[in-house]
């Protein structure tokens, strides 16, 4: 009916798990570490590495193939936004730096500046304040927002 000969299905039964397979399972577990303490961000290519500094004899597609099969991934890029940009135009503030940037004494010219960082919560915006004398930071402010309050947070710091 299994179209299975009968000393194969013998075999089976008395050893049901190949010894490639039990290798398979063994080198799961490094290449899961080696992926978990990347933060989840190698890839196969990379994870393949790790493996052979540790000294496990494996090629890079088996490495693939064990990642595929047990759903671990890279981390991919950020992605395309879907929306067309448009509305009001975003104002810009004047140079009054005129890019001057040789201060001749502190606490007389801060630059600012904003920035986000990517976190497994969503987005973490960060605005800093530095005096360009001594290209210190004199005040700094994160929200999970961007806006007005953010920049003044971090103005009220450095004053």
């Amino acid at each position: 009916m299994l179209e299975v000969h009968p000393s194969g299905f013998y075999a089976w039964r008395l050893q049901p798990e190949s010894q490639r397979a039990k290798e398979d399972k063994r080198l799961l577990v490094p290449i899961k570490h080696s992926w978990l303490e990347s933060g989840a961000v190698y890839g196969y290519r990379k994870v393949s590495d790790d493996l052979r500094e540790l000294g496990e004899p494996c090629g890079i597609n088996r490495v693939h193939r064990l990642m595929r099969s047990a759903g671990i991934r890279s981390q991919t890029g950020y992605g395309k936004r879907k929306y067309k940009r448009g509305g009001a135009p975003s104002l810009v503030a004047p140079n009054h730096l005129q890019r001057q940037f040789d201060v001749k004494e502190p606490n007389r010219i801060w630059v600012t500046d904003i920035t986000y960082i990517r976190t497994y919560e969503g987005w973490l915006y960060l605005a800093v304040v530095l005096d360009l004398f001594s290209r210190q930071v004199v005040g700094w402010s994160m929200s999970s927002r961007i806006d007005r309050e953010l920049a003044m947070n971090a103005l009220l710091m450095a004053v």
